[in-house]
């Protein structure tokens, strides 16, 4: 017996996580990423959570997402409120959680047809 829904052809799904790695769509990544519901994985260019500025989520602003999932790694850790200008100055809502949390969430909200994204942050 099947028991979970169907999931939509093209949609992005989270399938693993761990310490320092993330699956989507059965490709592993080692590195920092940002995934839209659709579409391309990108790598995102930061290792640690000291190291996110505006330019980080400047990416994210000018895709225009509903709302912007941030895994900040094992640990719940928030970016300073500075960094998520960009995200605020479009009226676009952030959400942060532990990278596990994230990658459940990020899964619940695209199986929805939601347009969200998800900053997952894999430390170096």
């Amino acid at each position: 017996m099947k028991l979970q829904a169907d999931q939509a052809e093209g949609v992005n799904v989270i399938h693993a996580y761990t310490e320092r790695s993330v699956s989507v769509n059965g490709v592993v990544y080692t590195h920092s990423v940002l995934v839209p519901p659709t579409g391309d994985v990108q790598a995102w260019p930061v290792t640690a959570l000291g190291e996110l500025n505006e330019g980080h989520f400047q990416t994210l602003a000018d895709a225009r997402p509903e709302l912007l999932i941030f895994g900040s790694g094992q640990k719940l850790r928030f970016p300073s409120p500075a960094v998520l200008r960009p995200l605020m100055a479009a009226r676009i809502g952030t959400e942060t959680m532990d990278t596990p949390a994230a990658c459940r969430t990020f899964n619940i909200l695209v199986g929805e047809g939601r347009q969200v994204w998800a900053a997952l942050l894999i430390e170096g």
